[in-house]
């Protein structure tokens, strides 16, 4: 299982991403305001804004909040300019540890970071250290009531899709960057639901960790998706199933 699977895994088990429902909109708002400000207001013509819009109706985002943060992206109305930034490091055990952040202080949040790993037994990087072991692809989960797995996957392929997986409740389904939005619109074109629909980064190798650092990294994962800056964590850790059900009983 990848690193970006595992660690989204383990947060829907802990029931983490429902808890955080106001960062999840504060990081979507910073992520709208920047795609509309590079792209333009319209996401008939920005594909990064109109997957953005889309995410954050998934997350049942007000409309009027999306329309706000796109006329601060296109200057229609006053808003802070955040810079796009990424962040190389290690954590406990040697995970590799990747960020993707927006902020309007590069100064503050990378002392931030550097603390936060610090603090967890990790350290902040140089850029390129860890960079080229994450793959970006496109990622797209569907529940696994919504169809049958080898129509599915009949359908995500011939639409351009690399890979389909079944992973526990769902699919998962990869792309290559430029095929991501014509598999995402077709599968939105067969009524299919899809939980997530997003660019993301996949480790292209794992590191196994064990009990003891795996909780020492858990903390620092959830520590870095709570961060207002850090818009994307990933890792590379894969941690065995009996030493997660061990961390999580006794969390």
């Amino acid at each position: 299982m990848s690193g970006h699977s595992k660690w989204a895994s383990i947060k829907h088990k802990k029931g983490a991403a429902d808890a955080k429902r106001g960062k999840i909109f504060t990081k979507l708002i910073k992520e709208i305001t920047v795609a509309a400000r590079i792209g333009g207001g319209d996401p008939d013509g920005n594909p990064r804004l109109r997957t953005s819009i889309l995410i954050a109706k998934s997350k049942n985002m007000p409309v009027d909040n999306i329309t706000r943060a796109i006329k601060k992206g296109t200057g229609e109305l006053e808003g802070v300019h955040y810079d796009e930034v990424t962040y190389e490091g290690y954590g406990p055990g040697g995970a590799a540890i990747f960020l993707e952040a927006m902020t309007d202080n590069k100064n503050r949040t990378v002392s931030e970071i550097r603390a936060a790993l610090g603090k967890a037994g990790g350290n902040l990087g140089e850029t390129g250290c860890v960079g080229w072991m994450f793959e970006q692809k496109g990622f797209i989960t569907i529940n696994k009531a919504a169809k049958d797995e080898d129509e599915l996957m009949e359908l995500a392929i011939d639409a351009g899709a690399d890979d389909m997986q079944t992973v526990e409740d769902h699919y998962e389904i990869t792309t290559a960057m430029e095929n991501f939005e014509t598999v995402r619109k077709a599968l939105e074109e067969a009524g299919l639901p899809m939980d997530t629909a997003e660019i993301t980064r996949i480790p292209q190798n794992t590191v196994t960790i064990d009990e003891k650092k795996g909780k020492a990294l858990l903390k620092l994962m959830d520590i870095l998706d709570d961060h207002d800056d850090i818009q994307k964590a990933y890792s590379n850790f894969d941690i065995p199933d009996d030493v997660m059900a061990a961390i999580l009983e006794n969390s």
